[in-house]
């Protein structure tokens, strides 16, 4: 149930591009975009997301290439915008820009300019149509009511050719390909309203109506172009709130930065930057890209990043990150990240696959989405011939109830229920420090059951500090601890970095004269220290080394009351000493814990430490349940174990040793600063270590599902309610119209509510 290769490695490195698709405009045509691309060999998974106009695709770019992509997109009748640099500037470019944004404000402006020039000649067709069904105004005229047909006719057909070219074209890109979406319908609609109105106004013979006929519905038909342009435009301007994480995370890189040369200070563009450059940031400013501080010493604002509120101190040989903003301090740092491998740009690619990936629950709209359209026409042809030959009413009231037919079921907002929730919520998530991998993950996080969450670092700080030292068998203090030193320098393992910390406090130097070093993977590390046995870890590798211990048992049950670990130290197979190491817990946990259990969500503590040392963490921390003397490679074991029982499990760790657990788990959590190994064997990775963060990331994936669920419930209700009023004759084609472009304005809106939570 559990085992589905979600995170399975093979031999295919797909390439993967985020790019626009122009042409797009429902749930039809994302489904017909998806389709033709799916059939170009050598793709391996497409995935459109309306809200934003673009196909994510993933390819192997041994079998196809992007023209191959351009080519398949255009025969479908779309058009795949491709990147002006070649594929890898797609997105995460050097300068992070956004290759896509002038087309979407050109598209914006020209959205803008139709429907100002549709409702410039509407609103007086509306009038004048309206007007000229009173007694009065025909009688106050001059005109025929044949003379105002004529120059509704002339007034309308701008309307038609040029602010309703974008629909009748868009239908028959697609109808050249025995296909149809939304703008078939609109076309349909206006266009049969129109044709007819003008055989009325220009051969009323032919359609056997006297001269000067008063139904002709030239209103109809421009006024149902204008609302649909104007509830485009309303759309438009609500998805660019929608999408504004991204644009925000990418304007936070600098456009130039002060490098220094030749011992010359120079103002350069980013994109000239390289690896090694030293920059200087004065305060106030931002960093440009990632680094390491080689001087100078301030507090730095990483909230953009991180979510954490508070300034960061940093001083020489602390890390920087690119779009954060240094506060009081003048520093200088050597870049060791630029363009797309900083970890700005990982975040915005990251979020960006997020909001193109598809959720489980976009399946049933995109059932319906495939045939939907060939439905709606079939049920608008079968409401004319039932009015006209059953119900006798006539041509021209069963045109009507056509047209309604065709315009209040066009399926915007099915299209846009669920990927403008997902955008708006991965976005909202990227801003509070929360990243996660794709829609499937924001989706599984709701349904979480058991929680399986690591100590150290996870739980408690990951900052141990020696607190007790004993000494066996008459060895000297400052040499065991010399010994230990001269080991756990090597090892990178947060225990031995507090054993490092207390000698250099101590002002114990480590021997240089280290050979056969060896790092027993969740044991310890043995070697050579000056010609003599050293080894240093837990009880399991003094028994594998046949070390006695029993003289230590009084010290070790002492250590183990008070929660703390014990490393052992031995030298020429005898026990030397053994070091206690304390790591408090964070503040928040026990918190963290409470709201998790209020949730109803069974916590567990896992850990490689001894069951006493456990016992006492866990119950600080209020976790019930605890898995004590892991090995890091048997986590996975563990949380396999928890799937098997039929629960749904997250795994919480640091993302480096517990990726193998975090990539089993239907949820991976990965704590920390977003490393590279988090990033990869994470669902979602929470960039600063607050363990509110979990909480903090399932609430999300709550109010994310619930807001899908309602944009859902509203787009099928109101289909299902509209299509049958119009059917009935109940519905006017302009008040569908007007209701058609509110659904897809109200969907937008609806998932805009994650912003506020």
């Amino acid at each position: 149930m559990h085992d589905n290769g979600k995170h399975k490695m093979s031999d295919i490195h797909p390439h993967i591009l985020n790019l626009p698709v122009e042409g797009m405009t429902c749930a039809s045509c994302v489904l017909r975009v998806e389709k033709a691309l799916k059939k170009v060999d050598g793709v391996l998974e497409a995935n459109v997301n309306l809200a934003t106009e673009k196909v994510s695709v993933s390819f192997d770019d041994k079998k196809t290439d992007i023209e191959a992509l351009s080519t398949a997109v255009a025969e479908a009748g779309y058009k795949l915008l491709l990147p002006a640099g070649g594929p890898e500037t797609s997105r995460a470019s050097d300068n992070l820009e956004a290759s896509d944004d002038s087309h979407q404000h050109e598209a914006y402006v020209q959205l803008k300019k139709e429907l100002v020039f549709s409702a410039v000649l509407a609103v007086p067709i509306m009038i004048v149509s309206m007007a000229s069904m009173t007694q009065w105004f025909m009688q106050w005229s001059p005109l025929t009511m044949e003379d105002v047909n004529k120059l509704l006719f002339v007034a309308a057909t701008p309307v038609m050719f040029v602010s309703g070219k974008r629909f009748f074209a868009a239908a028959w890109r697609v109808g050249r390909h025995f296909s149809a979406d939304m703008n078939t319908l609109v076309a349909v609609g206006t266009g049969v309203a129109y044709l007819y109105s003008a055989a009325a106004v220009l051969f009323p013979r032919l359609l056997g109506v006297p001269a000067g006929v008063r139904s002709v519905y030239f209103d109809t038909a421009t006024t149902i172009i204008t609302l649909i342009l104007m509830g485009r435009l309303l759309e438009a301007r609500a998805k660019s709130r929608a999408s504004g994480a991204i644009k925000k995370l990418m304007g936070l890189q600098p456009a130039t930065a002060r490098v220094i040369r030749n011992g010359i200070e120079l103002e350069t563009a980013i994109g000239s930057i390289v690896t090694g450059d030293i920059l200087r940031v004065r305060p106030g400013e931002r960093i440009a890209v990632d680094g390491t501080i080689t001087s100078g010493f301030t507090s730095i604002d990483e909230s953009m990043v991180t979510g954490e509120s508070l300034p960061v101190e940093k001083s020489t040989g602390n890390s920087v990150v690119g779009g954060t903003i240094n506060k009081n301090g003048s520093i200088d740092f050597r870049a060791t990240a630029i363009g797309k491998d900083t970890l700005l740009a990982r975040i915005v690619k990251l979020v960006e696959n997020a909001q193109g990936s598809k959720a489980p629950i976009q399946k049933l709209a995109d059932k319906i989405a495939s045939v939907f359209v060939p439905v709606v026409i079939g049920i608008a042809a079968l409401t004319f011939v039932l009015w006209y030959f059953i119900g006798a009413i006539g041509f021209t009231p069963s045109m009507i109830n056509f047209i309604a037919v065709l315009i209040i079921a066009c399926p915007c907002a099915l299209g846009l229920a669920t990927p403008t929730a997902i955008m708006v919520g991965t976005g909202h998530g990227a801003a509070m420090g929360i990243l996660i991998k794709n829609a499937e993950s924001l989706e599984h996080a709701l349904r979480i059951q058991t929680l399986i969450i690591d100590k150290t670092g996870t739980i408690t700080e990951g900052k141990p500090s020696v607190t007790d030292v004993f000494v066996f068998n008459g060895f000297d203090k400052t040499e065991m601890l010399r010994l230990a030193t001269s080991l756990e320098k090597r090892s990178e393992h947060p225990l031995g970095l507090s054993v490092v910390n207390y000698a250099v406090n101590q002002k114990i130097t480590a021997s240089e004269s280290i050979e056969s070093f060896r790092n027993f993977e969740g044991r310890g590390v043995t070697a050579l220290v000056e010609g003599k046995a050293a080894a240093v870890g837990n009880l399991a590798l003094m028994e594998y080394m046949s070390i006695p211990v029993a003289d230590a048992a009084l010290s070790i049950q002492k250590l183990f009351v008070e929660g703390k670990s014990a490393m052992y130290v031995a030298c020429d197979g005898k026990l030397a000493g053994v070091i206690g190491v304390a790591d408090t817990i964070k503040a928040n946990a026990k918190d963290t814990v409470a709201r998790l259990k209020s949730m109803g969500i069974d916590t567990i503590m896992i850990t490689g430490d001894n069951e006493q040392v456990a016992a006492a963490i866990s119950k600080e921390a209020g976790i019930d349940r605890v898995i004590a003397g892991v090995l890091p490679q048997d986590k996975a074991a563990h949380v396999k174990a928890a799937q098997a029982a039929g629960k749904i499990v997250a795994m919480v760790g640091d993302g480096v040793n517990d990726a193998p657990a975090l990539a089993q788990a239907d949820v991976g959590i990965a704590m920390g600063n977003g490393t590279d190994i988090a990033m990869e064997s994470a669902d979602i990775t929470l960039m600063k270590s607050d363990l509110n963060g979990i909480v903090e990331a399932i609430l999300l994936s709550r109010r994310t599902v619930r807001i899908i669920r309602q944009n859902l419930f509203w787009a099928f209700v109101y289909n299902v309610i509209g299509i049958p009023l119009a059917a009935l004759g109940m519905l006017n084609p302009v008040i569908a119209a007007g209701a058609m472009a509110f659904s897809s304005v109200s969907v937008v809106s609806n998932s805009l509510r994650l912003k506020s939570n």
